[in-house]
């Protein structure tokens, strides 16, 4: 299959391309780089690179025309500072419209898009389901939203998936690199006072495979565990990871940009796609760490203004 990758070189789009181009499938890769790291995609054969932005509709035109993927996965999004308005707009809204647009235009078969729980904002009922109500207050979080809204327009079979927080190779953003950067380097932590769903990147990667199917369904899904777990049984681990004896950590209310608590009921997930995740927590939590044993922790992002203080 002949698939484009926006935001390859990102976590999600460089492990998708490292799982797929094995596999006998063509990629093209679309990325500005500006959280993306170059190295990830590397010239090898069955890979196509494009330096650009999602919003700029000429780009996205040519790769489409050139490449002519019959699946495209948008997982380009802007979220690394929280008070750029205008980028996230230009990337998560517009750029989604344009992606939908040219998909539509050059014939593609299907597209995937990558949702961010933030959706659902700070949900009253747990785990959150999809019927529950979009309630985005950030602009990362609204901008994403706007952009998903439009791509399910499309009369082209669009999927949506609404993600938890995934782990696996180069992850960069919350608080599991954070903890492992400081904690390696005797640095000074805090713990929000928060709780989040996540999944392991080999069990998000087999559910990307179902993707792949003719006869695969569209729509929006959650894609969790169901289950919370908080920022401070994070920190625990990550300490125990790192042979540092048991430490108290300040835990701080979350900011007003933040969520105090996130599970994704993914049961329709599950039903639709033959899919659920295998990995516990703790064991993807010990995987994404032993991968910063390897490789380390170059840049930590974050969409919390909150974050732009140490943690």
């Amino acid at each position: 299959m002949r698939i484009l990758i926006t935001g390859g070189a990102g976590c999600l789009g460089s492990n998708l391309v490292e799982h797929w181009l094995p596999q006998g499938h063509s990629i093209a890769v679309l990325d500005n780089f500006a959280t993306g790291k170059r190295e990830v995609v590397p010239p090898v054969a069955g890979l196509e690179v494009h330096e650009g932005s999602v919003a700029d509709e000429g780009l996205v035109g040519r790769v489409f025309a050139g490449f002519r993927p019959e699946l495209v996965v948008h997982a380009a999004a802007s979220y690394k500072d929280p008070e750029n308005w205008r980028e996230d707009s230009a990337t998560n809204v517009v750029g989604s419209a344009i992606i939908a647009k040219a998909a539509i235009r050059h014939g593609a078969a299907r597209v995937v898009n990558f949702q961010t729980s933030l959706c659902y904002g700070r949900p009253t009922r747990l785990p959150v389901q999809t019927s529950q109500p979009l309630a985005p207050f950030t602009s990362y979080g609204i901008t994403k939203t706007a952009g998903e809204q439009l791509m399910m327009m499309s009369p082209i079979p669009t999927v949506s998936l609404r993600l938890a927080n995934v782990t696996g190779p180069r992850l960069a953003i919350g608080p599991i690199p954070s903890f492992f950067k400081r904690l390696k380097a005797g640095m000074d932590c805090f713990c929000a006072d928060a709780s989040r769903d996540f999944l392991d990147m080999e069990d998000f990667l087999r559910l990307m495979d179902r993707l792949l199917e003719p006869k695969a369904p569209a729509g929006v899904f959650n894609v969790g565990t169901g289950e919370a777990h908080s920022i401070l049984e994070i920190y625990h681990l990550v300490r125990e990871h790192l042979g540092l004896p048991p430490g108290n950590v300040p835990v701080q209310p979350v900011g007003v940009d933040d969520v105090p608590v996130m599970a994704l009921d993914s049961q329709e997930t599950f039903a639709a796609f033959g899919w659920r995740p295998e990995h516990s927590f703790r064991e993807a939590i010990s995987r994404q760490l032993k991968w910063y044993d390897r490789h380390g922790v170059s840049d930590v992002f974050s969409h919390l203004r909150s974050m732009a203080r140490p943690c």
